[in-house]
């Protein structure tokens, strides 16, 4: 998803913007850092919620200074039974929810499904792209297997199109894997 060449960063921009273009029709989209742009009606968050906003800036930052295009949707509510929350972002034109994790394996599992719901019924009714992915800033100390092995058995019903990026905060490295990848080691004997 990332690279530093002018014209990938041009044609990420184009993506991005014409699938946050085709979800939110109506939105208008500040430039608010380099390669971040925010959705107007979001813009408040940054007064009302402003510790939200900056952990949320934070996260986008460890993939914009890659080279990848973000742009913030808005901070809406979607009924799927229940409510829930719009997944976060579209970069590089692929949807994207992110969130951060402290606890052990059964949080980064539960979390990682709930941010992969997220997307799938963002896209639900889009005909530009059904792709959808997670990005998890990891602050806890898990292995890259037992990360890899817990995606890899949420996934195992799940069909969707997208990849699982995971920023390991404590080496500072970040490792990106498409579904296809984590369903492919599905009982295989992983590093746990």
């Amino acid at each position: 998803m990332t690279s530093n060449s002018s014209t990938q960063s041009n044609e990420n921009n184009e993506k991005s913007f014409a699938l946050a273009k085709d979800l939110f029709p109506s939105e208008e989209w500040v430039s608010t850092e380099p390669n971040i742009f925010v959705a107007k009606s979001r813009l408040s968050q940054k007064q009302r919620e402003p510790r939200k906003w900056e952990k949320e800036m934070a996260q986008v930052r460890i993939l914009t200074s890659r080279g990848s295009i973000a742009y913030f949707l808005p901070e809406i509510l979607i009924q799927n039974g229940n409510w829930d929350l719009c997944a976060d972002l579209v970069l590089d034109g692929e949807v994207v929810e992110m969130k951060t994790i402290t606890g052990a394996r059964a949080t980064l599992g539960s979390k990682f499904s709930h941010g992969y719901k997220q997307g799938a019924l963002l896209l639900k009714n889009c005909q530009l792209s059904k792709k959808h992915s997670v990005f998890i800033r990891l602050l806890s100390d898990l292995s890259i297997g037992s990360v890899k092995s817990k995606i890899a058995g949420e996934l195992k019903y799940r069909l969707d199109e997208g990849s699982f990026i995971c920023f390991f905060e404590t080496t500072g490295k970040l490792y990106t894997w498409t579904y296809e990848e984590l369903r492919a080691i599905i009982g295989t004997n992983t590093d746990i």
